[in-house]
C-alpha cells in the first residue's frame, strides 16, 4: 500500500537531507539518521517538504499537524473553485419584444456568474421556410451580449433547431 502525503523519519529515502528547525531556521545538510535524532530530541518528526530537491528539504514538524493542514487547504481550494456550467436558454423566431428581454437578462446573469450559455432558436412547422428570422433573433442576442460574452460557436442549423453558444469574456 502506497504511503499517502510526505515521507517522514525513516520512510525518507535519501542518505543525506537540507534540515530546517521547527523555528523555520535552516541548519543545513546532514545525514538523515543524524536528523532525524535531533527532530525527535525536540518532540517532533522529520518530515520531507520538498523531496525533489537536491539534498531534499526535511523540516522539524507534528507530521499528524502537517498531514491535517495540508487536507484542511485541500478541501478549501476545492470549495472555492467553480466549475463551469453550459446553461441553455430557448427561444422562438417570432418572439415578443418582453419576453426577449426576460430571456436577455437571464442569459446576462448566466455570464455574469461564469457559465457558458447555449442559445437554442427552435423552429416549429412553417418557420422553418423563414430562417432568416431565425438568423435576425441570433444576431441580436449577439449584439445585446457583446459587453460581457464572446460568440463561442456562431449560429449554425441543427435539424430543426439553430444553435449558438456564448462564453463569457
Amino acid at each position: 500500500m502506497p504511503m499517502s502525503g510526505p515521507r517522514y523519519n525513516e520512510f525518507i529515502q535519501s542518505p543525506r537531507v537540507r534540515v530546517i528547525d521547527e523555528t523555520g531556521e535552516n541548519i543545513g545538510v546532514m545525514y538523515t539518521r543524524q536528523a532525524m535524532e535531533q527532530a525527535q530530541e525536540v518532540g517532533l518528526d522529520l518530515v520531507e517538504v520538498s523531496p525533489n530537491a537536491d539534498p531534499p528539504v526535511a523540516k522539524f514538524l507534528d507530521v499528524g499537524k502537517y498531514k491535517y493542514e495540508a487536507q484542511k487547504k485541500a478541501n478549501l481550494a476545492r470549495k472555492t473553485q467553480k466549475t463551469q456550467e453550459i446553461k441553455e436558454i430557448k427561444l422562438r423566431p417570432n418572439i415578443d419584444q418582453h419576453d426577449y428581454d426576460t430571456k436577455m437578462k437571464k442569459v446576462i446573469q448566466f455570464l455574469e456568474e461564469g457559465d457558458k450559455v447555449k442559445v437554442t432558436l427552435r423552429f416549429r412547422g412553417r418557420e422553418m421556410a423563414h430562417g432568416q428570422l431565425g438568423m435576425q433573433v441570433m444576431q441580436r442576442v449577439q449584439a445585446d451580449t457583446q459587453e460581457v460574452a464572446k460568440v463561442e460557436q456562431h449560429p449554425r442549423m441543427e435539424g430543426r433547431q439553430m444553435l449558438m453558444v456564448v462564453a463569457p469574456k
